[in-house]
């Protein structure tokens, strides 16, 4: 399959929060994102965002760094945040429930490389990097995907 690729670029945590939410709006049942980038890239901070759009209340939502999975109830489908940093195995992924999480709810993964071959092939990557000739709030936003699905649901999205 090929893979396409869509860049983005945002200078300010609040022009990602807009990208985030406008991407929320696209997301269905089954529909799994992944999250690449360093430290301090944004991933939890577009996830966040993402997730607030999804809900009909807002409410805190902290990072699932330490609890590894963080679930939501949204009128749309259960929401699944999961932090994998702290993972070292990729078998532990079958523990989490995160497979059956694929299939059925909205799920965020950030350090998906910790998924291994459990990686769903449909799911719509986000590599987020800090631009090392801006300011501190610059970053590239590259989505990719080799599921042609995503390219009618991104079409217009981020306008």
């Amino acid at each position: 399959m090929k893979t396409e690729h869509l860049e983005l670029h945002s200078h300010s945590p609040d022009e990602t929060e807009r990208f985030a939410s406008a991407l929320a709006s696209r997301l269905r049942p089954g529909d799994t994102m992944l999250l690449n980038g360093p430290i301090g890239a944004g991933k939890s901070h577009f996830t966040r965002a993402a997730i607030l759009q999804l809900l009909p209340v807002s409410e805190d939502i902290p990072s699932p760094t330490y609890t590894i999975v963080q679930t939501y109830l949204t009128p749309r489908a259960e929401v699944w945040h999961a932090d994998l940093y702290r993972l070292s195995d990729p078998g532990e992924i079958h523990e989490l429930g995160l497979l059956a999480a694929f299939e059925e709810a909205i799920c965020f993964v950030e350090w998906p490389d910790r998924l291994g071959p459990n990686a769903p092939a449909s799911a719509l990557t986000l590599t987020l990097t800090l631009s090392p000739h801006s300011d501190e709030h610059t970053r590239t936003l590259v989505f990719s995907w080799s599921d042609p699905a995503w390219q009618t649901r991104l079409d217009g999205v981020f306008q």
